[in-house]
């Protein structure tokens, strides 16, 4: 039987446990496909996978990583949709179809085996193909499966963004420049938070927000984003911080807006914890946790992006070597990306 390359996780210590192994190529069961994976685009959930840290459900030595977008190279004989040689990028959870997430078992790279392997078999029900005439590349597309995913629901899952809107973004990552990008096409107007100048003037340059705050010069940012938007509030903010900057996010949010709760990045004392009941009563807003989202939004947003030619910040591509997928981690860990990292099967 031909073989390829896997790369697992026997033990969940540190980024150093991950094992390249030589394992049997899949074969397509009758409503499966075979995929050969061309990029794998890693976020903050597969350090804390490899590091123990991940607070859902595990199986025992994973094939880590869960965003990934191929070719078609193989089909069962009851898949219809499909041709040899379809570009195609795969849900988060194969099993997630539409509705909100209710558990975590079958979840790539975490309740069931990941992506980082030569080949990957999937069911054809949890495959998006995308359109021929698609001009991103294939990180691009993989960074559509978690990332993009999640910002789509963020925007689109609850109350929807509407043109003319402003969206906040905290922090250059994956989740917060995808946001980004997609508020921008859908005409809303855009501040971005971060800590750093340099990463500031870095996205001024290629993604053109229309404001920046730096919250380490102004502290308190919700009142710079009151005055950015005249007093009216934000309607759409990408909280990645959680408990240590939500009482900002709601000062800043207008009545009726909504924070999609989609990261925990950020601490605070215990004393000194806002009362995110009242604060979001009296603001009248909706505080949201927004966990990926189902293969019916990656559809959509395929749709959108494609149609739009959109293109997506990629940090840096690491070959798909021992090597390179521990490089690859240790960049993810040191946060000094912006955009995504991305490891690269071409």
């Amino acid at each position: 039987m031909p073989t390829h390359t896997v790369f697992r996780l026997p033990t969940r210590n540190t980024i150093e446990d991950i094992v390249s192994l030589n394992e049997e190529i899949p074969t397509p069961s009758k409503h499966e496909v075979l995929i050969q994976v061309r990029s794998v685009s890693l976020n903050s959930r597969d350090i804390q996978i490899a590091t123990s840290a991940y607070p859902a459900y595990v199986k025992e030595n994973p094939i880590p990583c869960s965003d990934a977008a191929g070719d078609i190279v193989g089909i069962g004989d009851g898949v219809r949709g499909f041709e040899i040689g379809d570009r195609v990028v795969v849900s988060f959870d194969i099993a997630h179809q539409y509705g909100p997430q209710k558990d975590f078992l079958t979840c790539q790279g975490g309740g069931v085996d990941g992506v980082l392997a030569e080949y990957i078999a999937r069911p054809a029900s949890a495959v998006v193909k995308v359109p021929k005439t698609a001009v991103q590349s294939y990180a691009e597309l993989a960074a559509l499966v978690c990332t993009g995913t999640t910002s789509w629901n963020a925007l689109y899952g609850n109350v929807a963004l509407k043109p003319g809107q402003t969206v906040l973004v905290q922090g250059t990552g994956g989740v917060s420049m995808t946001a980004l990008v997609l508020a921008k096409a859908a005409g809303a107007k855009t501040i971005v938070t971060s800590s750093s100048e340099e990463k500031l003037d870095f996205v001024k340059s290629k993604l053109q927000p229309d404001y920046c705050i730096n919250y380490r010069t102004t502290p308190d940012w919700a009142a710079k984003a009151l005055e950015l938007t005249n007093g009216k509030g934000v309607d759409h903010i990408i909280e990645i911080g959680g408990i240590g900057t939500i009482e900002q996010s709601i000062n800043a949010i207008a009545p009726g807006g909504v924070i999609s709760v989609v990261g925990y990045l950020a601490t605070c004392e215990p004393a000194s914890r806002p009362d995110v009941p009242l604060l979001s009563l009296l603001k009248n807003c909706v505080v949201r946790g927004v966990l990926i989202g189902p293969r019916c939004m990656l559809e959509d947003l395929v749709t959108f992006v494609t149609g739009k030619e959109l293109r997506f910040l990629i940090e840096k591509e690491y070959p798909f070597t021992r090597e390179g997928v521990v490089e690859a981690y240790k960049a993810i860990q040191g946060g000094k990306h912006v955009g995504k990292i991305c490891i690269s099967l071409e």
